[in-house]
């Protein structure tokens, strides 16, 4: 039915004509406090209001969101309606909103409000990404079931996506969203979102111009530009990607490259990026060098503690050299490096925690610059509170004694840097979370608290570990407790599944393969006494071992020996040259029963040998706080192992004993015979019995065993890690005529398993070649030792990158490369350091607190094993260790 309206100007007939454009005027008008009519707006009371359309309010609800109420007087037209609309759009509710006189009554007018809800999202689908990326998008973009899907919405997620992928180098990425309603009655008013995606391809750099640089070339700063390079067939390793932040990131490096020659003054007055294709953009950079400066006069003001010859040579800069604002910057504080040696440093590890130190130009001439190093040393920091948090099974005692950070101690930031890394070297928190805090610090008072927040890392485990290489599988089965707690032993609740807290190490280990079964217990306690870092260890072994021909690789479980030893340890932390340094010393007792063991080197197939001997050994061992991937640092460690020499006053004349009758082949009445068993006949030489002899020899065995080796962990790029080790050892005798003992040798090649095999081998790791298979060769004869027993000089040099997919606590990721070589030989006469057996490949390493350590390399080997012709080629060797 048609409504009439009454006492308007011709203009109002309808209510459909009669759509208010107080909105748009409202911002043509200055506002008052007061209702102020547009145009020819004439005063009306409210009367009735009705609302219509989509709506799943309420009528008072929406009526009461205007503000409007009956008998209120209006101006038709007049701000006041502009106001409601306003109101009511900001609410951003309605996609729609009108407002119209619906009749007049003389000065009553009756309004309808006829509003349109935006809908509200039902479901969201995504089509051409992953499920990982969409459910970041939805997170980040509110994108959930009930959301308000306005214009508004759609616009910004629109321009998200296109943006996350163009920072990513996606410049082509287009989003096309669309909302489809829900014919669903129930759910009125909703629709579902599909947002359509093509990302495209990574745009690629063609080309990078410099220009306006003389001082430095072209190649050089785009070698600068560690992200952004120019596509190049030969350089595969790195796309050639254009993704703006890294852009950014490189100009910056590019500016730095010429503050390092001088030049300070240098500036990118333009840069354009160039579309050459769809797929394909160049870049052009201007750049003006301006002057070169040297250093000028520098001079220190405000210093009391340290002189300024004392701050000049840990600044290392002189009057006249090139003026480098990086070195600068760096020499004065090195946010890249916590304990880099520089002036901030210099007075924080002092104790002036509130020290300021700022180098101001003072004077520009010619091409020099002089420079005042102003400091405000402040008070001298001490710490006040040391507390840690976090740490719900290492009691605090084991963690305090570990601080460098005392109560009372003046404030040191080497101090706690190296607490960080002491903690982290314990092994049982999670090293990549380890975060000191700084709490109430009061520079008036010259104090602070100090809060470690540990995170909690497995430390007890049952390993099972595994590896298949030349010997075929080796199998380790242990329990592992290396936060033990012997004081808790008797304590019926401590049982979880035992004592723990104490930082001690329990350990039992079986271990088997095709040739031997070993089986151990182990304990240490780190702080013996409880006062100063002295770690008293002692160990049982016992060991099956069986005669492994290499060649057929079998085991000859006819032949075999056993060993029962003992082993008790201490260790100290020395302060002189440093800290870092630790001596160790243990003495070790292993008795050997020989079973029809007979080999190239002794022929008592039955019989035993004792081995008394004492190991003494230096480490230094500054790697940086993850034990797991280390970012830098270096482990050095000597070690000697000795025997008494026996020889020396004992009397026994070895290089004489096959001329003595007690060591001549005799049958069972005590009568010489010869080889083939019959007694001695006249003109006939009496044969030495070699069984015997080796079991006079061997019956207490004497040597003297070196061992190097050497760790170098250099941080190269991101957390791209560089890893050189080198290692030697040398097995020698005291007494050449009594010779060097069948046991104590060393063993090359494959995965470095059978360490435990306790006739005191060591089975040296050389990945690409079989385990144990490296044989010493005389280098005259290209003869091989017999039954490959081992040898008694070895060198070895590896070189790793290392570069960590994850470092979380859940898992520790890296992937890795590799070159080494290495060899082993009977003696130093066929010693050469350079004749090498190579290798290279690849590898990965996981270690989850849950499952311990997993790794695989494959490792090409490049020259054929002993008694070969051919490259030995492709090795594959497995780590399984599992932890719980």
């Amino acid at each position: 039915m048609e409504k009439q309206v009454s006492n308007l100007a011709s203009a109002i007939t309808t209510k459909h004509i009669i759509a208010l454009l107080a909105f748009c005027l409202f911002y043509s008008f200055p506002t008052t406090a007061q209702d102020l009519p547009l145009a020819n707006g004439k005063e009306y009371t409210i009367g009735d209001i009705d609302v219509t359309g989509t709506v799943s309010y309420n009528e008072q609800t929406v009526i009461a969101f205007t503000g409007l109420k009956k008998g209120e007087k209006i101006y038709i037209p007049g701000d006041r309606i502009s106001k409601v609309l306003k109101k009511l759009w900001d609410l951003g509710l309605f996609s729609d909103i009108n407002i119209y006189v619906t009749s007049i009554e003389g000065d009553t007018a009756n309004l309808e409000l006829e509003i349109q809800e935006v809908p509200t999202m039902a479901q969201v689908k995504f089509q051409g990404i992953k499920k990982k990326a969409q459910e970041e998008f939805i997170k980040e973009n509110k994108l959930t079931p009930g959301a308000k899907v306005t214009e508004n919405l759609l616009t910004t997620t629109k321009n998200y996506i296109e943006n996350t992928y163009r920072e990513d180098g996606y410049l082509n990425t287009k989003v096309h969203i669309n909302t489809i309603p829900v014919e669903d009655t129930v759910a009125s008013n909703q629709v579902n979102m599909v947002v359509n995606i093509d990302k495209g391809e990574r745009v690629k750099v063609e080309d990078i111009e410099i220009v306006g640089n003389e001082a430095i070339s072209d190649a050089k700063l785009r070698r600068k530009m560690k992200n952004t390079k120019e596509e190049n067939f030969f350089r595969f390793w790195k796309r050639s990607k254009y993704i703006p932040e890294d852009y950014e990131e490189d100009k910056q490096n590019i500016l730095k490259a010429y503050k390092k020659e001088g030049y300070r003054d240098a500036r990118i007055v333009s840069d354009t990026l160039i579309k050459k294709d769809a797929d394909d953009v160049a870049l052009r950079i201007n750049i003006e060098e301006g002057n070169q400066y040297y250093f000028g006069n520098i001079d220190f003001i405000g210093n009391s503690v340290y002189t300024d010859a004392q701050l000049a040579r840990v600044l290392g800069i002189n009057k006249g050299d090139v003026y480098n604002g990086v070195l600068l910057e760096k020499q004065i504080a090195d946010a890249t490096k916590p304990d880099a040696n520089d002036l901030t440093n210099l007075y924080q590890n002092n104790g002036y925690l509130f020290s300021t130190i700022n180098p101001v130009e003072t004077r520009v001439y010619n091409d020099t610059i002089d420079f005042e190093i102003r400091i405000r040393e402040g008070k001298i920091a001490y710490f006040n509170e040391i507390n840690v948090i976090g740490n719900d099974k290492t009691k605090d005692h084991v963690i305090y004694r570990e601080m460098r950070t005392k109560p009372g101690n003046k404030y040191s930031k080497q101090d706690v840097v190296r607490t960080i890394r002491e903690l982290g070297q314990l092994g049982y928190f999670d090293a990549e979370n380890l975060q000191p805090e700084f709490k109430n610090v009061d520079p008036n008072s010259g104090t602070l608290d100090l809060e470690y927040s540990v995170v909690e890392s497995g430390a007890s485990q049952i390993e099972l570990q595994g590896g298949y290489g030349g010997g075929g599988f080796v199998g380790t089965l242990g329990l592992s407790f290396n936060n033990f707690s012997l004081a808790g032993i008797f304590d019926k609740e401590a049982y979880k599944p035992l004592p723990m807290g104490d930082g001690q190490t329990l350990s039992l280990r079986a271990q088997a393969s095709t040739y031997y079964q070993t089986y151990s217990l182990s304990f240490s306690e780190p702080w013996w006494g409880g006062v100063k870092p002295v770690r008293l260890s002692t160990s049982f072994q016992h060991t099956e071992q069986y005669f492994y021909d290499y060649r057929r690789r079998e085991a000859d479980k006819d032949r075999k020996f056993s060993i029962t030893g003992v082993t008790l340890g201490l260790a100290k932390r020395l302060t002189v040259p440093d800290d870092f340094f630790t001596l160790s010393h243990a003495v070790a007792f292993q008795h050997y029963n020989l079973s029809n063991y007979n080999t190239g080197l002794f022929t008592f197939g039955d019989g035993y040998s004792n081995n008394l001997s004492y190991t003494v050994g230096l480490t230094r061992d500054n790697t940086f706080t993850n034990p797991i991937f280390p970012l830098g640092g270096s482990k050095f460690e000597i070690i000697a192992k000795l025997t008494p020499p026996y020889s020396l006053f004992n009397d026994t004349d070895y290089g004489n004993l096959g001329n003595q009758r007690e060591f001549q082949l005799q049958n069972d009445a005590g009568i010489l015979i010869n080889r083939q068993g019959r007694p001695l006949r006249a003109g006939e030489d009496p044969v030495p019995d070699q069984s015997k002899i080796d079991q006079e020899k061997f019956k207490w065995l004497e040597f003297y065993k070196i061992k190097f080796n050497g760790t170098w962990y250099e941080n190269l790029y991101d957390k791209l890690v560089m890893r050189a080790h080198t290692e030697f050892g040398f097995l020698g005798a005291y007494n050449n005529e009594r010779g060097v003992p069948p046991f104590e040798r060393f063993y090359l090649g494959g995965d470095g398993l059978g360490t435990y095999s306790l006739d005191g081998r060591e089975a040296i790791a050389l990945r690409g070649y079989p385990n144990q298979s490296l044989i010493p060769v005389d280098r005259g004869t290209l003869s091989t030792a017999t039954d490959n027993d081992g040898a008694t000089i070895y060198n070895k040099y590896s070189l790793e990158l290392r570069y960590p997919i994850t470092l979380k606590p859940t898992a520790s990721i890296y992937a890795l490369t590799f070159v080494e070589g290495g060899a082993s030989f009977d003696g130093f006469k066929n010693f050469n350091p350079f004749q090498l057996n190579r290798s290279a490949g690849a590898g990965i390493r996981i270690f989850m607190p849950a499952f311990g350590l997993l790794g695989i390399d494959f490792g090409y080997g490049f020259d054929p094993v002993p008694g070969e012709t051919q490259a030995n080629g492709w090795e594959t060797h497995f780590i399984i260790g599992q932890q719980f």
